[in-house]
């Protein structure tokens, strides 16, 4: 009969052979009978976990017999009083198996680590930025439509069709507006988490260059210590002045 630590060790070791599971489903030991149900559970969640993931390619999947290259593309940034919008278009391909979610759903640890994975496998990748004097000239939404279409045109492989969160690209490209879509499609999925990694990198940089406004850790939204910044430093050139919290500390 093995010991507990030799079927801890056969148990890491996928795939399991099946004799071993059910000499472990037959072992009367307790830590035995733990370990089963330890390896079950972990089973159990894999499983959801790739259904999740194959059920938000199903966008993917049903284009690509006619569109080979899909770009997901999604925004982040609109919201905050200072910094950039940050759009991400992200082509992937039928290899691509990096666990993408929200990035509003995952630790800044967890983002860091996928976007690591999602330019290694990723087909291609491409940012669009746009500065706050462009979003005080131009509107925050179209400001976000042109870094969209920057971020589109800046792929080193042409997309025949998009995927985006909930807005229309201004490209002559076919596409779809999904709401709420990088939790419903994987490439925008892995849009959402390039955008959002790439913007709290500037924004972090930004926070060395202008101190005082709490950047590194509000990413330029309206939090207490950035408003205590602007009324006691004022504003900066990253700061958005057609946004009415700025507009008043300018007055």
């Amino acid at each position: 009969m093995p010991t507990l630590s030799e079927y801890r060790t056969l148990l890491a070791q996928p795939p399991v052979a099946a004799d071993v599971l059910a000499a472990l489903t037959a072992d009367p030991r307790k830590g035995a009978q733990q370990l089963l149900q330890r390896y079950q559970r972990e089973q159990a969640r894999a499983a959801a976990a790739r259904a999740d993931f194959e059920q938000r390619l199903e966008f993917e999947q049903s284009l690509w017999p006619q569109y080979p290259h899909i770009a997901g593309i999604d925004e982040v940034g609109r919201g905050p009083l200072a910094g950039p919008v940050v759009t991400a278009a992200v082509i992937i391909d039928g290899s691509f198996d990096v666990p993408v979610n929200d990035s509003k759903q995952l630790t800044a640890h967890r983002r860091e680590e996928l976007y690591a994975q999602i330019l290694t496998q990723a087909v291609a990748v491409s940012l669009g930025v746009k500065d706050a004097p462009t979003i005080d000239r131009e509107n925050i939404y179209h400001a976000t439509e042109l870094g969209m279409a920057d971020a589109v045109n800046g792929l080193r492989v042409r997309p025949d069709y998009l995927l985006v969160d909930a807005m229309t690209v201004p490209v002559n490209i076919p596409q779809t507006k999904l709401i709420k879509g990088d939790a419903r499609s994987i490439s925008i999925g892995a849009a959402s988490i390039v955008a959002k990694v790439a913007r709290d990198h500037l924004m972090e940089m930004y926070d060395r260059i202008y101190p005082g406004y709490d950047l590194d850790d509000n990413m330029g939204y309206g939090t207490a210590k950035h408003l205590a910044g602007l009324q006691n430093l004022g504003v900066t050139p990253i700061h958005r002045r057609s946004f009415s919290p700025v507009r008043a500390a300018l007055r």
